[in-house]
């Protein structure tokens, strides 16, 4: 609806809308955090480490690659593959003051996640339905191949709540990496940029952690967890009034086709690692 509604009839506010599905986002992860216990969200992170960390390091090199390839300026395409290795949008914006890169390499870079998010969104369910996919199986899937945390969890919540539950701690685990992976970055380039880790985060632990420590308010904390899958919706909304005709112009046909195949390449990769492997 909200795509819809931008490219049909045009957002009017879409600096205003863009903050406050950010905001709404962060608050709307940390509610999910009270409908898992810290046993369930330690357990997945653990399992999913691995995939994260060989995920990431093969679609930073691949990336690059691709840049090359194409012929993409290095920090565009630099920002292409931080963006679709660990966390999207988020991990962009950290990464760009450290390269020093342009206000046009970054937008171009966001609007090209950013378009992909949109298409994970309805595409990654599908797909997930098509294949007989497990619930455990998709949101692991989802949590290691769907670019920003908003479409995780947008696709994982429509596909079910075990989904919802393992791709909201799987994605928030690759997106822990930020931090380190921009430290490192930053010690390469010689930049003293302190990147810190993201607080919502932080939150969505010591939400879990809560409804660990207190069982007896599983009743409040359902309804938490509840009213934060709610506001998930006017959140996903927002996003997709973002996905104007502007968007999709500034994007340019080489940093879309990079994103596109990387893309391509991590889903697919990912997915057959995945039922390859098993996951319980």
């Amino acid at each position: 609806m909200g795509v819809l509604f931008s490219l049909l009839i045009g957002n009017p506010w879409p600096v205003r809308s863009a903050e406050s599905s950010k905001i709404l986002l962060q608050i709307s992860v940390v509610g999910l955090g009270f409908g898992l216990s810290l046993g369930e969200v330690l357990h997945t992170g653990r399992n999913s480490i691995i995939y994260t960390i060989v995920g990431i390091t093969f679609t930073l090199i691949i990336g690059s690659l691709l840049g090359r390839f194409l012929n993409i300026s290095k920090n565009t395409s630099d920002l292409i593959s931080f963006g679709t290795a660990i966390c999207g949008g988020s991990a962009i914006a950290a990464l760009a003051p450290v390269l020093k890169a342009k206000n046009e390499e970054t937008a171009v870079a966001l609007a090209t996640v950013f378009t992909l998010n949109s298409v994970a969104l309805l595409l990654f369910p599908a797909i997930g339905h098509a294949l007989h996919l497990s619930q455990a199986v998709f949101g692991t899937w989802a949590g290691l191949a769907i670019h920003d945390t908003s479409s995780v969890v947008g696709a994982a919540a429509s596909y079910g709540t075990q989904a919802l539950a393992i791709g909201t701690t799987v994605k928030l685990t690759r997106a822990v990496w930020i931090t380190p992976a921009v430290l490192g970055m930053a010690w390469l380039k010689g930049s003293d940029e302190k990147p810190q880790v993201p607080l919502f985060i932080i939150g969505f632990i010591l939400a879990a952690t809560l409804r660990t420590l207190f069982p007896q308010g599983a009743s409040y904390w359902g309804e938490l967890s509840a009213v934060a899958k709610q506001s998930l919706v006017v959140t996903l909304f927002l996003i997709g009034a973002g996905l104007s005709k502007e968007v999709l112009q500034t994007v340019g046909v080489r940093p879309l086709i990079q994103g596109v195949t990387l893309w391509l390449i991590v889903s697919s990769l990912t997915l057959t690692a995945l039922l390859l492997v098993g996951i319980a």
